[in-house]
């Protein structure tokens, strides 16, 4: 549990995901095999995940604040969309079987995988707008423009949002291709401002699930010292990577885990 925890914050801070796309699969995969792990059910395991995002996006955050890589105002306007998507996805995620649960999450990693194939020059016309909010970011004293309209940015949040509180991936995972492709955002400042909006957001949804009974106290503290070592490591190691092997680590990790979980739900339907 506490492996679990340091490489689901590790990888997922590094990207700006949160972890959830490594330890929901993790956690399940595991209970398929190992009886210690019979405790897990697809309520339990968000609920857990999103708890521990809580840490994994706190370490993570303070330590990109410190580099000056995070948009707070662009954060805190995705959040009021993200906020109610994620309680709505809790709300969805009570009425899931183990076996659907698995179904659906592995279709949800192998689009989020192909999304990393899409290049940004692809999505050039949905780039090209004089409307909305501009923002200019610096890193390292160079500055960066970009620009988003506020209706759009808020409708994929709140999907994102709902994604997050109905799977436990944290959204990362699907805002930062959505920052990156459709909105211009650099990667270094994309991934980092993803943290934020995962620590805030998770904080909302667990509250949800802890008050739905959704958290086994007994387990989750072994996976939280993990993530939080997890979290301020990856967002060291971050800035010595290519933002390129990231991608291809992820895009290869989340076709596999993917491809597992959708054979294993469909085959129990």
């Amino acid at each position: 549990m506490l492996v679990i925890g340091f490489f689901s914050s590790f990888i997922g801070s590094i990207a700006g995901l949160g972890g959830g796309i490594i330890f929901v699969p993790g956690v399940l995969l595991l209970a398929e095999t190992l009886s210690f792990f019979s405790w897990v059910t697809p309520q339990n395991v968000v609920g857990m995940s999103l708890l521990v995002m809580i840490f994994t996006g706190f370490s993570s955050t303070y330590t990109y604040l410190k580099y000056k890589r995070v948009d707070l105002k662009s954060g805190a306007l995705f959040l009021t969309g993200s906020i109610p998507g994620s309680l709505t996805g809790v709300f969805i995620n009570r009425y899931l079987q183990e076996d659907s649960f698995q179904l659906y999450f592995g279709i949800l990693m192998v689009v989020i995988s192909l999304m990393f194939f899409v290049k940004q020059n692809e999505m050039n016309p949905l780039l090209k707008t004089n409307k909305g909010i501009k923002r200019v970011f610096y890193l390292n004293n160079v500055p960066f423009s970009y620009r988003y309209p506020i209706s759009p940015a808020l409708i994929i949040s709140y999907a994102v949002g709902l994604c997050s509180g109905l799977f436990g991936i944290g959204g990362g995972s699907l805002m930062v291709p959505a920052m990156i492709l459709l909105f211009g955002f650099p990667a270094k400042v994309a991934a980092p401002t993803s943290m934020f909006m995962i620590f805030i957001s998770s904080s909302v949804s667990s509250i949800a699930h802890i008050s739905l009974g959704h958290i086994v106290w007994e387990y989750v503290w072994f996976f939280i010292p993990g993530a939080w070592i997890g979290g301020t490591a990856g967002a060291i190691v971050s800035q010595r990577l290519r933002g390129s092997t990231i991608e291809w680590i992820l895009r290869i990790l989340m076709i596999i885990i993917g491809a597992r979980l959708i054979w294993d739900g469909y085959a129990n339907l």
